[in-house]
């Protein structure tokens, strides 16, 4: 505000240099926003594409294979570093991938497959990776049976339950399955939709890789009314190992491992 000679004469104009100065000013703030913006932008990438590499992923639900434990819609966050430390646990929620041998060929251009992975690894979108999401049930070299609706593992019954019951299945599947047994390496995988999951049971599927395992989904992210944790499964008292015996060195003798996913 410039003052003239007395009081009542002041004028709400500011001097023509002032408003010169806080144009070039609000010009040049403006510029430098600009010319930043793209360095804070390939920021934002690098570090959403270090966390999907080596850490945490989120992961979209397309299916009803896992209901009514995971809807569709829902997106998860997944440990990729777990098991990295530890072995696979019977009764964990996990994602891992499935090689059906085919090329598919990657639509649009480069800005576009980008923009598609990394929406995809912030799990906004589905993935268009061969991914699946299923539960632990079978360790490798055990043999996995199932009988009017009741899993059995080497003979011995999965403690399983419907919702109803206080369990996560949505119901059992009356069809009679196997016997089969897991190979060397590899796990057997159910969904908690047994009539409605295209799991293990299957020859399409068949039974996973370790390697093949991403990490264990360990919570709900959205939407935000089922936001949880995804504990996994305890099977106590049922005689089943959690888990497989990591290799012993040579020269020991291995431990057994405990019946309890803690």
């Amino acid at each position: 505000m410039t003052r003239t000679s007395t009081p009542d004469n002041w004028s709400a104009d500011p001097p023509d240099g002032d408003v010169s100065g806080s144009e070039e000013a609000s010009e040049d703030h403006h510029r430098s926003f600009l010319a930043e913006l793209p360095v804070l932008i390939a920021i934002a990438f690098i570090l959403a594409l270090v966390l999907k590499t080596f850490l945490i992923q989120a992961f979209y639900i397309p299916s009803a294979s896992m209901e009514p434990t995971l809807l569709i819609g829902d997106r998860v966050l997944v440990n990729k570093v777990v098991y990295k430390v530890r072995e696979p646990r019977r009764g964990e929620v996990v994602v891992f991938s499935k090689d059906d041998g085919g090329i598919e060929e990657a639509e649009g251009n480069v800005i576009t497959r980008f923009l598609r992975s990394f929406s995809s690894g912030l799990g906004v979108s589905p993935s268009g990776e061969k991914d699946y999401i299923k539960r632990i049930i079978g360790l490798p070299g055990e043999t996995i049976e199932m009988r009017d609706g009741v899993v059995l593992v080497d003979g011995r019954k999965v403690p399983e339950a419907t919702t109803n019951e206080g369990g996560y299945l949505a119901e059992r599947d009356p069809n009679d399955f196997g016997p089969v047994t897991v190979p060397d390496g590899q796990y057997f995988m159910m969904g908690d939709n047994r009539q409605n999951s295209s799991d293990s049971r299957f020859p399409q599927l068949g039974t996973i890789p370790r390697d093949s395992i991403v990490g264990r989904a360990f919570v709900t992210i959205w939407p935000v009314a089922r936001v949880d944790t995804l504990p996994g499964a305890r099977y106590a008292g049922a005689g089943l190992p959690a888990a497989q015996a990591p290799a012993a060195p040579v020269g020991t003798v291995s431990q057994p491992v405990a019946t309890l996913v803690r």
